[in-house]
C-alpha cells in the first residue's frame, strides 16, 4: 500500500561526507539478492528545489515492478505512485511544485503530491517517451512514419516488408524502418492536451525514409520558446560517419530547425541550456569518423549563433552538462582515473576545479545553488546525494538498499598502478573475497571491459561485471583499465589505433604479473578470464595466445576481425581502430596482425561462450565459430544463447541465468566451492 506525500513513509536523514559503505559484514552478495537490490532512477527536481522525484525498480518473484518516490532535503521518502507487481510507473515530472506528472501503459497522468488520486490527460496512439513539460507545453518522442500523426502511424502499413538501397540496415538491436523519432510539443490548456505539432518535419529530406534521421535527444529551454535536439546528419550513407547535429528550433514551429553546429563533422552530444535561455551548451567531437575521440564543451549564443570552444586545452572528455543558476558555471562529469567525477567549470576562463574525488557520480540537476546528482562506489549501491558546490560536501538524500544490504559483504576497492606497455604507468584495482584471510590461496578472476575505450569505473553496476559478484564467489576480482580505456587523457586512449591485441593485451598480462609477484595469497594456477564485447574478443585473442587461464568466457565478443567490419553496423568503428577497409590490400594486414581466428590452432583453454540473437555490432556468429572450433577440437565449451537479448544481458531472469552458468563454469575449472547454492 502507498500513501500520499504528506503521510512520510520512511524517513532516512542522513547525514553523510562520503558514501554509504557496506564493510565489516558476514554473509556474501550471491545472485538471487544481487537481482533483488532496488535500482534508483535520476533524480528529478522539482520547481522550487524543495523535493526530488526518482523512479524505483525491484525484482521479486520473477518480475520487475518500478514505481516513483519523491524526497525531500531532510531526507525523507514517500512513495508516490502504486508498486503492483510487473507494472511500470516512469518518467516523472513536474507540473508545479505540488503537481507532478508521468507515464504509465502509455498514458501520461497527473496527480497532486497529497493526494493517491491519478488523472489520465492523455492517451496517444502511438507509444511516447522523454516526455517534459515547460510553460503550458508538452514535449515528446514517438516514432513515426513521413509526414504521419500518431493516429495515422497507427494505422498505417498492411505489409511488414523492408527494402533498403543503403548500408544503414539496422541498429545496435534493430532494423531500420521507415518509421522515425521525431520530437513533437503539444498545447497543454487546462489539462486538456492541444493538436501535436512535429517539430522536425522542416529538416532538409526529413521525409525520404532512405535518410535516417535517428533524433538522439532533446532539451527545452525554461521558457519554453527554444527546443534544442540531436539528429545525424542528412545522408544515405551514415554507417561510416559520426556526424550529429545540434538543431535549434522554436517551440511553435514558427520557424525550421537550424543546424547550430555547421561545419563541424564529428558527434555532438548532451545539449543544455542556460538559465535565462540565452545560452545553449554542447559537447562535441570534432573527429568525423571516431566515435571516442576527445569531447570539447561548446558554448553558442542563441540570438547571434556566435560559438565559442571552453576549456579548449583540457585534456578530458566531459559525460554530460548543466548550468549553474546564475550563468558564469557549466557543472560536469569527467572520467578521472577510473572514476566519474563531477566538475565546475567556468565559461568565461575555462577554469575547472574538481568537486568529487572518488567514486561514479551520473545525473547531475540543478537544486538551487547547490547540485543533486547519483553516486556509486564499488562498495555502495547508487543513491541520490546534495552536493555543495562550494564545500564539496556531499549528503545521501537516499539509501534504498541499506536495510537489503544489512550483514551482507561488499569489498571496497584495492588500487594499485604498474608499469605497463610503452612502458606507461596502467591502473588497476581489486575486490578479495569476504572474510578474506592473506594466509590462504585464493583463485583470481580478471573481468576485461569492453569498448575498448571506455573503462572500468569505481561504481556499483547492476551488470554482469559487478567485481562484488565474483569476489563474493571466492575470487580475487581484478580490473585493469589497459590502453585504450578513457579517463586517463586522449593519447592513452588513442593508443589502441591497430593495436587491438597489442599493447592491452601486454598491459593485462603485466598487470597479472605484478600481482602474482605482490600478493602471495593469488593462487596463480587458478585463474580465469572473463570479458564482454572488446573484452570478449580479448578473452578470443587470449585463447590464441597465452596457456595461463584455467577457464574462459567471452561475452558477445569477436573471433574473426575480418568479418566484423561485413557484419557490424557502425563500420566508422573498424575503419577508424584497424586503419581502413578489410578489402584494401594496404589495410589488411592491420585486420589480420591481431585476428583471433588467424590464430585457430592455438585455441585450447575450455571457454564459456555466451551471445544475444538481437546483437548486431558483433553477430552471433562470432561466438558461434570459436564454440564449433574448440568442440571439434575437443576442448571444453559451452554456448550460452540468449534469443531475446542484444549486445546486453537486460533482463533480470536471463542476468540470473548468465551468472548461473559463469559460476558453475569457472567455479568448475578452478576447483572452487562456492559459498552458496547455484541451484
Amino acid at each position: 500500500m502507498y500513501r500520499p506525500f504528506y503521510i512520510y513513509l520512511l524517513h532516512t536523514l542522513i547525514s553523510v561526507s562520503a558514501s554509504t559503505a557496506f564493510n565489516d559484514n558476514t554473509r556474501p552478495l550471491d545472485i538471487a539478492l544481487f537481482h533483488s537490490l532496488s535500482r534508483i532512477g535520476p533524480p528529478v527536481v522539482s520547481p522550487d528545489a524543495t523535493k526530488v522525484l526518482f523512479t524505483q525498480s525491484r525484482y521479486q518473484h520473477n518480475t520487475t515492478t518500478t514505481y516513483i518516490n519523491v524526497v525531500d532535503l531532510a531526507g525523507r521518502i514517500a512513495q508516490v505512485t502504486p508498486s503492483k507487481g510487473g507494472e511500470a510507473y516512469g518518467n516523472p515530472i513536474w507540473f508545479d511544485n505540488e503537481t507532478i506528472g508521468y507515464l504509465h501503459k502509455n498514458k501520461l497522468y497527473k496527480q497532486a503530491l497529497n493526494s493517491s488520486t491519478a488523472t489520465a490527460i492523455y492517451s496517444p496512439e502511438t507509444d511516447i517517451s522523454s516526455v517534459s513539460y515547460r510553460q503550458g507545453r508538452l514535449f515528446f518522442v514517438a516514432s513515426v512514419y513521413a509526414n504521419s500523426t500518431l493516429a495515422e502511424t497507427k494505422t498505417k502499413r498492411g505489409d511488414s516488408v523492408l527494402i533498403y538501397d543503403n548500408i544503414w540496415v539496422r541498429h545496435w538491436d534493430e532494423w531500420m524502418s521507415e518509421r522515425k523519432p521525431v520530437l513533437f510539443t503539444a498545447e497543454l490548456d487546462d489539462w486538456q492536451v492541444g493538436e501535436e505539432t512535429n517539430l522536425l518535419q522542416s529538416l532538409p529530406t526529413f521525409h525520404d525514409p532512405q535518410h535516417r534521421w535517428s533524433m538522439d535527444d532533446y532539451t527545452v529551454d525554461r521558457q519554453g520558446q527554444v527546443a534544442a535536439f540531436l539528429a545525424r546528419t542528412p545522408e544515405n550513407e551514415q554507417s561510416w560517419k559520426t556526424s550529429v547535429g545540434v538543431y535549434t528550433v522554436p517551440t511553435d514551429g514558427s520557424d525550421a530547425p537550424r543546424l547550430i553546429s555547421k561545419g563541424i563533422e564529428g558527434a555532438s552530444s548532451a545539449p543544455a541550456f542556460s538559465a535565462d535561455g540565452r545560452h545553449l551548451a554542447w559537447l562535441q567531437i570534432t573527429e568525423p569518423a571516431y566515435e571516442s575521440g576527445r569531447k570539447r564543451i561548446y558554448v553558442s549564443d542563441v540570438a547571434s549563433g556566435a560559438t565559442v570552444n571552453v576549456a579548449g586545452d583540457w585534456d578530458s572528455s566531459p559525460l554530460s552538462l548543466v548550468w549553474s543558476q546564475d550563468g558564469a558555471s557549466l557543472f560536469t562529469v569527467v572520467a578521472d582515473n577510473g572514476n566519474h567525477n563531477v566538475y565546475q567549470v567556468d565559461v568565461a576562463t575555462g577554469h575547472y576545479r574538481p568537486l568529487t574525488k572518488a567514486g561514479s557520480a551520473s545525473a547531475v540537476r540543478i537544486l538551487g545553488n547547490d547540485l543533486v546528482l547519483l553516486h556509486s562506489d564499488t562498495d555502495s549501491p547508487s543513491d541520490i546525494y546534495r552536493l555543495n558546490v562550494s564545500s564539496g560536501e556531499r549528503r545521501a538524500l537516499t539509501a534504498i538498499n541499506e536495510k537489503a544490504l544489512e550483514n551482507v559483504y561488499i569489498g571496497g576497492a584495492e588500487d594499485f598502478w604498474f608499469t605497463g606497455a610503452r612502458g606507461d604507468l596502467v591502473h588497476g584495482w581489486l575486490v578479495k573475497p569476504p572474510g578474506f584471510d592473506s594466509t590462504k590461496k585464493y583463485p583470481l578472476a580478471c573481468l576485461i571491459h569492453g569498448g575498448p575505450q571506455q573503462c572500468n569505473t569505481h561504481s556499483f553496476g547492476y551488470t554482469q561485471w559487478n567485481p562484488n559478484m565474483y569476489a563474493s564467489a571466492g575470487f580475487i576480482a581484478v580490473m585493469i583499465n589497459f590502453h585504450g580505456s578513457s579517463s586517463y587523457g586522449q593519447n592513452f586512449t588513442d593508443s589502441i589505433k591497430e593495436q587491438w591485441g597489442g599493447y592491452p593485451y601486454d598491459d593485462l598480462m603485466m598487470g597479472l604479473d605484478y600481482l602474482i609477484g605482490k600478493h602471495a595469497f593469488i593462487d596463480a594456477g587458478r585463474m580465469v578470464a572473463l570479458g564482454a564485447s572488446y573484452g570478449g574478443y580479448m578473452v578470443n585473442w587470449i585463447n590464441a595466445q597465452s596457456r595461463r587461464f584455467r577457464a574462459l568466457v567471452s561475452h558477445d565478443g569477436m573471433f574473426s576481425v575480418p568479418h566484423f567490419w561485413y557484419s557490424t553496423e557502425e563500420l566508422w568503428f573498424p575503419e577508424h581502430d584497424f586503419g581502413g577497409v578489410p578489402y584494401d590490400p594496404m589495410a589488411r594486414p592491420r585486420y589480420e596482425q591481431f585476428n583471433p581466428e588467424r590464430f585457430a590452432a592455438n585455441f585450447s583453454t575450455p571457454t564459456l561462450f555466451i551471445h544475444g540473437a538481437n546483437d548486431f555490432r558483433l553477430t552471433f556468429d562470432q561466438s558461434l565459430a570459436p564454440f564449433t572450433l574448440l568442440r571439434r577440437k575437443g576442448i571444453p565449451a559451452r554456448l550460452v544463447y540468449f534469443p531475446d537479448e542484444n549486445h546486453w544481458t537486460s533482463r533480470t531472469s536471463n542476468s540470473i541465468k548468465w551468472y548461473t552458468e559463469v559460476f558453475r563454469w569457472i567455479s568448475t575449472f578452478t576447483n572452487t566451492t562456492l559459498p552458496y547454492s547455484l541451484d
